[in-house]
């Protein structure tokens, strides 16, 4: 608001110049017109005007001039304000991005947008953004991840949870430790959420059977033990949670990555 004040003023301030600008030379014009008229009359001046006559002309001129410095400083810092404000910017603005872009509009990150909107509450956009996380980067199961984690515990929907692990293990070949991952946490929905020991059961014989002699088959064992005996053993063993571990520790390294990599 006080920018476009200044602006009113020195408009105003220009446009008053010009005016009085105009109008001394205006007077000037007609006083000299009156001095040569009279001077074409020879010696014929008996009341003696001319010398007051070239006077005011004289004061005319000087007003003129002073009215001319007045416009001249006005004017310049009118223009001067209009380029420092907007012209110099842009110009600079459109340099940089000649010079440093490659004219193509900027991406937006699906997976900063998706964690925007987690933070918002807007869970089913945070979903659709992950989904087209996912799309971009098959081979990343984070996406996936949030996913089955929005949907557990933000909506409160585990058949959701389940339907999307099912569909991202089909979706395409997983490495061992991201399939061996998503199977544990379909256990693990299956078993603590819905109560499903069986279904549990069931993933887990799938794990010793797709991946033999692994840690993973060996994790599977162990839980399948645990399950059948109502006993959780105390020898440290890896177990489902700390595929869980495995995963955080990723997450964590993937978000330290992705602040290195935004602008400060």
């Amino acid at each position: 608001m006080l920018k476009w004040i200044l602006y009113g003023v020195l408009i105003v301030g220009v446009g008053g110049s010009w005016l009085m600008y105009a109008g001394k030379g205006a007077e000037s014009r007609k006083q000299l017109e009156k001095i040569t008229a009279l001077k074409e009359l020879g010696d014929d001046d008996p009341e003696g005007l001319l010398p007051d006559m070239e006077k005011k002309l004289q004061d005319l001129e000087g007003d003129k001039t002073v009215n001319g410095i007045l416009l001249t400083f006005l004017t310049a810092g009118l223009v001067g304000t209009v380029l420092v404000a907007h012209v110099i910017p842009f110009m600079a603005d459109r340099v940089t991005q000649s010079v440093y872009d490659s004219g193509e509009v900027a991406e937006k990150d699906p997976m900063n947008e998706a964690r925007s909107l987690v933070a918002q509450g807007d869970y089913e956009g945070a979903i659709e953004a992950y989904r087209l996380a996912a799309a971009a980067d098959p081979l990343n199961r984070l996406p996936w991840v949030e996913i089955v984690k929005l949907q557990k515990d933000s909506l409160e929907d585990p058949h959701a949870a389940i339907a999307t692990i099912r569909l991202a293990l089909e979706s395409q070949e997983w490495q061992v430790n991201d399939a061996a991952y998503f199977l544990f946490r379909l256990a693990e929905l299956y078993d603590e959420v819905l109560g499903d020991r069986e279904m549990a059961v069931g993933i887990m014989n799938q794990v010793i059977t797709d991946f033999p002699q692994t840690r993973h088959s060996a994790n599977a064992t162990h839980k399948l033990h645990e399950w059948s005996t109502g006993v959780s053993s105390s020898k440290p063993v890896v177990t489902a949670l700390s595929e869980a571990e495995i995963l955080a520790a990723e997450e964590a390294e993937f978000l330290a990555k992705m602040n290195q990599n935004q602008p400060g």
